[in-house]
């Protein structure tokens, strides 16, 4: 699963060597929290966060049983 979000997160950023993303499991989800460059925010939010929903959503629909989530991680101002 985080292979899947790498190569989508990828054609978005402007600094993919900056992307982490964590994996945190639970009982009965797994947690990916997701860290990009300070400036390549943005992009993965995209309009209204249009971009970060429509992430959220293939996340969960390749999820399978297990109910995943997605967290973008912003730096502090």
């Amino acid at each position: 699963m985080v292979a899947l979000l790498q190569h989508m997160i990828k054609g978005l950023v402007k600094s993919p060597d900056a992307m982490q993303i964590n994996e945190v499991e639970g009982e009965s989800s797994v947690l990916y929290e997701l860290t990009v460059a300070e400036s390549d925010v943005a992009s993965v939010k995209g309009p209204d966060g249009e971009t970060l929903r429509a992430l959220r959503t293939v996340l969960s629909a390749s999820s399978g049983e297990r109910r995943a989530v997605l967290e973008l991680v912003e730096p502090d101002a």
